[in-house]
């Protein structure tokens, strides 16, 4: 790879572009061209694979994206940086340029429609940390060409993702990515690499999609049994899915019928184990989100 954006050339665009970096859209533009390099490699892109890449910024990451895929489709909020980036890629990824596809639009409403022609088949991203697990939830649902990615969150939120059962940080999150792939810890980010530099550390979070635990049973009638769980993590899940089951007897005899403890706590229980109570539930329950 070359052309890649040190930290000179980082704060020259930006200074060219009149752009600083925003808490409210969550910008940290990573400055470090060996980090890209190292994201790009861990994704595991192979030459047919169509990238796609949620909050581009400045376009460090898809500069060392475009000459490892087919394509990238970059979505990026912002009018200013989404409007420069066909430029940058222009100026310095030359002939492979011509592989980018930028969309001025918000990630979290983005679908199949506008992400096609060729459909994504990877998300490669150092995502916002203010909506980080919203993005990857929803691309995932609304994208089902993507069969794998690799993620750059804050590190608290990548913990959250890979989490499994039994954990102190196992929870929605974990349960909801759980649902569409596997997903494992790839490795840590120092702030050192970012612009401006968070007073955190970064995570890699890499996934493979899967089928779903059941076929059998809808996502959203899995979810709302996971929100209710979850809601009030304290309570044992004969309480916490009395509202969702129509009382705490209707819900104990879903835990029961489902082979679940209904004394045990959401924290406890697998995706598969999850979608086996939601399949038991009396009653067709709440849509989840």
């Amino acid at each position: 790879m070359t052309g890649l954006l040190g930290p000179a050339e980082i704060r020259d665009l930006a200074a060219r572009l009149g752009v600083a970096p925003t808490k409210k859209l969550g910008q940290n533009f990573v400055h470090d061209p060996n980090t890209v390099r190292r994201i790009v490699t861990a994704a595991g892109l192979g030459p047919d694979d169509v990238a796609l890449e949620v909050g581009p910024g400045l376009g460090s990451l898809t500069l060392a994206l475009l000459p490892a895929a087919a394509h990238v489709h970059a979505v990026e909020i912002d009018p200013v940086l989404a409007g420069a980036l066909p430029d940058t890629a222009a100026r310095h990824a030359g002939p492979d340029a011509a592989r980018l596809t930028v969309h001025r639009a918000d990630a979290l409403r983005v679908g199949a429609a506008e992400l096609a022609d060729p459909a994504p088949t990877a998300l490669v991203a150092n995502l916002p940390y203010n909506v980080a697990v919203p993005v990857v939830l929803h691309l995932l649902a609304e994208l089902p060409s993507l069969r794998h990615g690799l993620v750059m969150v804050q590190k608290e939120v990548a913990d959250r993702l890979v989490a499994g059962p039994g954990s102190k940080v196992y929870g929605i999150p974990s349960v909801k990515l759980a649902w569409y792939a596997r997903a494992r810890a790839a490795g840590r980010v120092p702030p050192n690499v970012f612009w401006p530099v968070p007073n955190v550390d970064s995570g890699l979070v890499a996934f493979t999609r899967r089928e779903p635990p059941r076929p059998d049973v809808t996502r959203e009638r899995v979810f709302a049994v996971v929100d209710a769980a979850f809601a009030q993590r304290r309570k044992t899940l004969r309480a916490a899915l009395a509202g969702w089951a129509g009382g705490a007897d209707r819900a104990a005899a879903a835990l029961t019928a489902a082979g679940v403890d209904p004394g045990a706590r959401g924290e406890s229980l697998s995706v598969e184990q999850f979608a086996d109570v939601a399949a038991s539930a009396p009653t067709a329950a709440p849509a989840g989100q």
